[in-house]
């Protein structure tokens, strides 16, 4: 069993990962994603029995499964994934599929639950699944992770951040973990000179917010940065920040960090704002969906900072196209987690190729190809040019920063 590092250096920080979100404990669903869930499962079927019925004889079927929430309180997250992922393999059986065999794809709702996650595997390998592009949020991804090692599946996480979704040696990802991002967060602070005098309110009980603090206070004193306050709350006392916020204020911090999800995030912007605390805030990837929150005043996220891995409005080829499409299909502008769902499979059909993988391999098979291919390709994606991945799962790629511009993200 291979183990797995956490780099302390700076380099390796920024080379490895930033993280993807989903930890624990998640708050209330935008209305956004409470709209478009009932329609996500509907377009996961019709998308999967379109693909069926187009495969060639000759070829045969790839069958993919995916898990996430599309429903529940972290269903902005997994309705993105979905959306993210349908769109590649769309794009990818019009052109061919993989090896000449089309892609049936098959994505489970988990309501970001663990234990209903590992409920959807079971009912996905029922359906003859070869390859999980899933889950989508840590505690889960978890979970599923003890599983697909047990049966020899491979396994790509497009958004599981937490160090412990990708120990075993079947599991990828393609997003950044928690420490990593945690610590890209102090550097790319200290290096742009952001602020020097920093307040975190981070939630203590979740293994995403956690992981992502210690990691960045221990850059920041490398970085030469003062954490003046660093102010813990618990999913059960999640909704009045007012002495955090206090705290922050008394002790003259001139960025408050947030390395928590955006439920959070929007409840702490409305309350600065009543309380006349005008700072710079700085969140990671669980801050993406901030601008869909239901009932949000969009203004109050105006100059919010956040490290993800893609802006939509970034202007190469790959993205225009890609938010084109996602528009045209959903109407919506795609957030980080779609892209990271868009080149997990990528991702896929890269190793998948390189390891001249047939539809009629089963699942144990394909896995121990597909471990070393990993190894091998290097993938222009929407969240990284050149990525590679490493022995023990983890992706090559540089962070990017993006800021709240009239009320939309715009890069740094």
């Amino acid at each position: 069993m291979k183990k797995r590092f956490l780099s302390l250096g700076l380099a390796a920080v920024m080379a490895m990962s930033l993280t993807a979100c989903g930890g624990s404990n998640t708050a209330e669903t935008t209305k956004a994603a409470e709209t478009t869930a009932a329609d996500a499962k509907a377009e996961g079927s019709e998308a999967a029995d379109t693909a069926a019925a187009d495969a060639g004889a000759a070829g045969g079927v790839f069958k993919i499964g995916g898990i996430g929430p599309v429903t529940g309180g972290a269903a902005v997250y997994g309705v993105a994934v979905q959306h993210g992922a349908e769109l590649a393999v769309k794009e990818i059986n019009e052109a061919g599929g993989i090896n000449g065999a089309q892609i049936e794809f098959n994505f489970q709702d988990d309501e970001h639950d663990a234990e209903k996650s590992v409920n959807a595997y079971n009912t996905l390998k029922d359906w003859g699944m070869q390859v999980l592009m899933g889950t989508v949020t840590s505690a889960p991804c978890i979970a599923v992770a003890d599983k697909t090692a047990a049966d020899n599946m491979f396994q790509i996480t497009p958004s599981g951040s937490a160090v412990e979704c990708a120990a075993n040696p079947n599991v990828f990802r393609i997003c950044f973990s928690d420490p990593d991002q945690g610590a890209a967060s102090a550097k790319y602070i200290g290096e742009n000179k952001l602020a020097s005098k920093i307040a975190v309110i981070y939630d203590s009980s979740d293994i995403y917010s956690s992981g992502i603090y210690e990691k960045f206070a221990e850059e920041a004193a490398a970085q030469g940065l003062e954490i003046v306050a660093a102010e813990a709350f618990t999913a059960d006392s999640n909704k009045d920040f007012s002495t955090q916020l206090q705290k922050a204020k008394d002790a003259g911090a001139e960025l408050v960090f947030l390395p928590i999800y955006y439920t959070e995030a929007s409840l702490i912007l409305q309350q600065a704002d009543k309380a006349g605390f005008e700072t710079q805030f700085f969140g990671c990837d669980g801050m993406d969906g901030i601008l869909q929150v239901e009932n949000f005043d969009t203004s109050l996220a105006e100059g919010l900072m956040l490290l993800t891995p893609f802006a939509a409005d970034a202007t190469d080829d790959l993205t225009v196209n890609f938010v084109k499409s996602y528009k045209d299909a959903y109407n919506e502008v795609p957030v980080q987690f779609a892209a990271d769902a868009y080149d997990a499979i990528y991702a896929l059909k890269a190793a998948m190729e390189d390891a001249n993988v047939t539809a009629d391999m089963d699942a144990s098979a394909i896995c121990d190809a597909l471990k070393a291919s990993m190894l091998n390709i290097k993938l222009d994606g929407l969240t990284g040019e050149g990525m590679t991945w490493t022995e023990d799962g983890e992706p090559h790629k540089a962070p990017k920063a993006v800021k709240v511009v009239d009320g939309a993200y715009a890069a740094m």
